[in-house]
């Protein structure tokens, strides 16, 4: 080989994409302002994307597929895991287990088996949620995905157009799944597609809200549904065809489509004038709203998008085949101010964490006593943002704590139904009495650590509070552990006592601390 072709060897091998990128940008910019778009991307991010040369079992890409079609649970199981984190929704979390479970058995079978999965005609579980804001429809859809193991991408479809030159291209969802499948295109084949505000691409000719191109967004969502192949290097993605280019040279023949045959897509959106179509619908048939007693016309109409049908999503703007293509239909109601209750207290996602973390950082210790939670509750049901409405009634009350208390002396903090209702006043008592709130805060440790664990809810009145404060510090102990000493082996007692009673809370006096077994007189006295 001469001397001249081993340097032309040399320059091939250390062209450097991402330089060239910056040329071509550069010199698009200058010549065509304003004409031409360039998509810059991560270099070397999708380099992985090839198929996979060592044994499957000395490949973790393998293991990570395998481990995703392992997915063995029945759809009770699914349902009790999403229990854990979403609250109500029942049907819709029965609904969701079953077709999840129906698409990866489906799947699993598939690749157990390639002669079987071609002579079945399967129809993907595609779904669609209809329901207000802020229900937990989104949450619903992540916590199944990692439950399962798979990719999940969440996008709003307001951004896309028909012909990807103004908004994003549809086909760019799937590119996202391998992207955060970490390159692994097989594994990204059986992800989870979450396309949010579906309602926003209803057709124009209904006139329910703005057309996002939404006919166009419609025709092109089609045959992802289904089964198409996507390319994994976009066209527009300059970086990219130079990587593939890179490739090729050095004999790497990487995967370079995306299958979407076993993707799950599910789409979401409020349907604002849905229900009128739906009610306009049933009041036409012999039996329905107006021939029903008022009693029974009210439940109708608060489970009015159970009852939603293809000829309602049609009328509302979407396209026959579009909508024909996601069989699988799941309504999701208002939350009531008890869900919301249940959110903050039994949600394992719940607010409160995030809060209580917060407060962690500046070295204040916080807790909520249900009162307080309660006050949350009411108030976010009137945002009419769902749980969303949580995070703006705690955002607003907790805001005068975060910036005024660090940096103090006050490092524990029990926040009660005034510091919801009035926070500015509850400050100024705070910090003219830092001890007193830190009394307060050690006895509501106790009694929520004893209801969560014994069922029973004790109530200390402040001549109480101020005797376990004194006891305790002439025992040398905390207050916790004080009140642990007292009431330790009476629980069968105050769970009785409480039947007996028919009260939500037990209260404590001085007398019943000094005695627990006086409770039974003081208690049947009130």
């Amino acid at each position: 080989m001469s001397e001249n072709e081993d340097k032309d060897k040399d320059d091939a091998e250390t062209i450097d994409p991402a330089k060239i990128q910056r040329q071509l940008q550069d010199f698009f910019k200058d010549k065509f302002p304003g004409t031409v778009q360039t998509i810059i991307t991560n270099v070397g991010a999708n380099e992985d994307i090839e198929e996979p040369s060592a044994p499957q079992a000395e490949n973790p890409r393998k293991s990570r597929v395998s481990e995703a079609l392992g997915f063995g649970l029945t759809p009770a199981q699914v349902k009790s895991h999403l229990d854990r984190y979403v609250i109500g929704q029942d049907d819709a979390k029965r609904t969701l287990a079953v077709a999840v479970c129906d698409h990866y058995n489906h799947v699993r079978s598939a690749q157990e088996s390639k002669d079987k999965a071609e002579t079945i005609d399967y129809v993907k579980q595609n779904v669609i949620l209809v329901g207000p804001t802020g229900v937990g429809k989104t949450y619903l859809i992540r916590t199944i995905a990692q439950l399962i193991g798979v990719p999940f991408v969440k996008a709003d479809i307001t951004k896309f157009s028909e012909t990807g030159y103004v908004g994003g291209d549809v086909d760019d969802l799937v590119r996202e799944l391998v992207r955060m499948a970490d390159g692994d295109v097989e594994l990204a084949e059986y992800g989870i597609i979450f396309l949010d505000e579906i309602d926003k691409i209803a057709s124009a000719t209904n006139l329910m809200g703005r057309d996002v191109s939404g006919r166009g967004v419609q025709t092109g969502l089609l045959k992802l549904l289904e089964e198409t192949e996507v390319p994994v290097r976009g066209p527009n993605d300059i970086t990219a065809q130079f990587q593939e280019l890179m490739q090729v040279r050095r004999g790497k023949t990487g995967k370079r489509l995306i299958n979407t045959r076993h993707i799950l897509f599910v789409v979401s959106g409020a349907f604002t004038g849905l229900s009128e179509i739906i009610e306009k619908r049933l009041s036409e048939r012999s039996v329905g709203f107006r021939s029903a007693t008022d009693a029974a016309a009210q439940a109708a109409r608060e489970n009015i998008y159970a009852q939603v049908n293809t000829r309602d999503f049609v009328e509302y703007g979407f396209e026959p085949e579009f909508i024909g293509r996601l069989p699988i239909r799941v309504a999701l109601r208002d939350l009531s101010e008890d869900d919301l209750f249940r959110i903050l207290t039994t949600s394992e996602g719940s607010i409160l964490k995030q809060h209580m973390e917060n407060f962690r950082g500046y070295g204040i210790e916080v807790a909520f006593d249900d009162a307080a939670l309660r006050a949350v509750s009411s108030r976010a049901i009137q945002e009419k943002t769902g749980a969303r409405g949580l995070m703006t009634v705690l955002e607003s009350s907790l805001r005068t704590f975060k910036f005024n208390l660090p940096g103090t002396t006050v490092k524990r903090l029990l926040i009660g139904q005034d510091a919801i209702d009035n926070p500015e006043k509850v400050l100024q008592v705070v910090q003219a009495d830092t001890e007193r709130c830190n009394l307060e805060f050690e006895v509501h440790r106790f009694v929520a650590e004893f209801a969560r664990r014994e069922g029973v809810r004790l109530a200390l009145d402040e001549a109480a509070v101020r005797m376990a404060a004194t006891v305790a510090k002439e025992l040398h102990m905390g207050i916790p552990e004080y009140l642990e000493t007292v009431f330790r082996g009476h629980a069968d007692f105050l769970r009785h006592m409480i039947t007996q009673s028919r009260v939500r809370e037990l209260l404590v006096t001085p007398r019943i601390l000094n005695r627990p077994e006086d409770g039974a007189v003081v208690w049947k006295s009130l």
